[in-house]
């Protein structure tokens, strides 16, 4: 029949034609009900359907569907009406109707692309249990996972496992849901004995149970045991994983060189891109986040990465609402993109809209409740609108709760520095972070901060040029300029500076402190290039008039992509 037709160009992949033929199939069915058996429109409206879907015409798939199981129930019906006869003719057809189940479950995908998490779970949870396959089970608890039912999500992932022993992700699901490492292993434990070289998957798990359990240091440590072995070297999974660890550890210049590596081994790696292209943009390298950024929109502009690599190009160049503009996109395109929540938060905190950025990091630490960054983010802007208390015990929280680490005691200090009866608790804490972590960057700038306020400048210089000795950053170098500055090393000072803006050439502090030495050391060419600037008052005043208009623009813009 005609119908055998469209099933194998349904098979087939011909989407297009199944589209068309199915379409004037279903409109002669309306108006001639006798034309096709109750199979037969329901197959129909399954394949039309499925082209539909594959179209990404996902509300009119939906309603395809809708009809087609409605379509299905009626002639489950006349089936019960009409016992079968025992002739064999009927069996081929009944068993070539497409399954009712991956109905479902088209089903289930469209309401995800549509945003309605709600509607997928309860067309999933009317399946039976025993009737569910690895990939509903999958899919139920990646829902679950999203809308807090914790218990729930566990439960379907160990169901997948129980089906599917090496579902790597579905263990990771478990991990993630603080599932202990050790029972995670023991459903896996059969598998690892019967097939030959996969005695590494124990291991495996345990690094990725102490990725979730915030222990970097462990994670980091058992990760390179893998990597360093010869059948899972250069594996650019673990090389991204061991990346983002390194990020989290404050280990930024190791951080970049495992990504650097990853990028090598695969040109079109877009996981974890875009926290590269954050830490190439902290770093000042904007020409190289640029380049970055449009590669990543040769390879895919459906995922939030590039997005995010540009709104980092964007943040760091002090386009704030552009960089608020592309982090919405990005959230768009990815709602759990953590990287996209932190780079809109921190626009929104540049622009003053404080309480907005708030429900973004909020909304971070949530889904990555390991990563200080978030948490960080979070406190800045307590601390921007005053809320030390609320600060404070935030700090407080996130030391007791990711342990004592140099990261921890700086966060804890930075609080401290804020308020003038916690001074001598902030000097104890970054004392005890560079006992730790001697080129720890953000202690060392901490500890400067606080020995400048006391004009402590001579330890203040001894403190950052050990600092230097095994490392180069812009910051530490500005700041030692500061204090030669107070020092009267004016030379000395002229240098750091110098090399300061060699890293970041964007870097504006930098920069008048150097422009600063030059006018005291030449006061005609001082008043000269004031002159020069008098003049061209004007020019700047356009640029800036130019600056707020663009703003304006994409601020109008991110009201289409809010987050809500």
């Amino acid at each position: 029949s005609v119908v055998e037709h469209v099933r194998e160009m349904a098979a087939a992949g011909l989407h297009s034609n199944v589209r068309l033929l199915s379409g004037l199939l279903l409109t002669m069915s309306g108006n001639n009900p006798e034309l096709f058996s109750p199979s037969q429109k329901y197959q129909l409206l399954v394949y039309h359907a499925d082209s539909l879907f594959h179209d990404k015409e996902y509300r009119n798939a939906v309603s395809k569907y809708t009809m087609a199981l409605q379509q299905k129930k009626a002639l489950s019906k006349t089936s019960k009406v009409r016992p079968s006869t025992g002739n064999a003719a009927s069996t081929p057809q009944s068993q070539c109707l497409p399954s009712e189940i991956e109905v479902k479950y088209k089903m289930a995908e469209c309401y995800t692309m549509l945003k309605q998490d709600k509607d997928a779970i309860a067309i999933l949870d009317g399946i039976p249990s025993r009737q569910r396959t690895p990939k509903i089970n999958m899919m139920l608890a990646n829902l679950y996972k999203k809308a807090g039912q914790e218990r729930s999500s566990v439960t379907s992932y160990k169901e997948v496992l129980r089906q599917c022993p090496l579902a790597l992700d579905a263990i990771l699901g478990l991990l993630s849901l603080s599932v202990k490492g050790a029972e995670v292993a023991s459903m896996t434990i059969n598998i690892i004995q019967s097939i030959p070289n996969l005695d590494w998957l124990s291991v495996w798990i345990k690094a990725y149970a102490f990725v979730h359990t915030g222990d970097n240091t462990r994670a980091i440590n058992t990760i390179c045991s893998l990597e360093k072995k010869s059948l899972l070297r250069d594996n650019v999974d673990l090389l991204g994983s061991l990346a983002d660890l390194y990020f989290r550890a404050g280990d930024n210049k190791n951080s970049i060189l495992k990504f650097e590596q990853a990028q090598m081994l695969d040109p079109y790696l877009i996981k974890g891109m875009d926290v590269y292209g954050y830490l190439l943009a902290r770093e000042g390298r904007l020409e190289d986040v640029e380049n970055l950024g449009c590669r990543l929109f040769n390879i895919s502009d459906q995922h939030a990465e590039p997005w995010v690599v540009s709104g980092c190009h964007s943040f760091y160049s002090k386009r704030y609402s552009r960089a608020l503009y592309l982090g919405a996109k990005a959230i768009q395109l990815n709602s759990n993109s953590v990287q996209a929540l932190l780079l809109k938060g921190a626009a929104l905190r540049n622009m003053g809209r404080v309480q907005e950025a708030i429900i973004h990091f909020r909304e971070a630490i949530r889904l990555a409740p390991c990563r200080l960054d978030c948490y960080e983010g979070l406190i800045e802007c307590y601390l921007a609108s005053n809320s030390i208390r609320e600060a404070m015990v935030m700090a407080n929280n996130v030391y007791k709760t990711l342990g004592a680490n140099a990261q921890t005691l700086t966060l804890l200090a930075t609080v401290c520095l804020e308020d003038p009866v916690t001074q001598e608790k902030a000097k104890t804490l970054l004392d005890k972070a560079l006992t730790q972590r001697p080129d720890y960057i953000k202690a060392v700038v901490k500890k400067a901060e606080l020995l400048s306020r006391e004009q402590k400048y001579e330890d203040g210089i001894a403190l950052l040029r050990n600092a230097l000795a095994n490392q180069s950053d812009c910051v530490l170098h500005r700041i030692l300029g500061d204090f030669l500055v107070a020092v009267n090393e004016y030379q000395e000072a002229m240098d750091q500076y110098s090399i300061a803006l060699s890293l970041d050439p964007n870097d504006q502090k930098s920069l008048e402190g150097l422009q600063k030495m030059e006018k005291e050391e030449s006061p005609t060419d001082a008043t000269q290039e004031e002159d020069v600037d008098d003049m061209e008052g004007s020019g700047e005043e356009g640029d800036l008039e130019g600056s707020d208009s663009e703003a304006a623009q994409w601020a109008d813009q991110e009201q289409w992509f809010g987050m809500q």
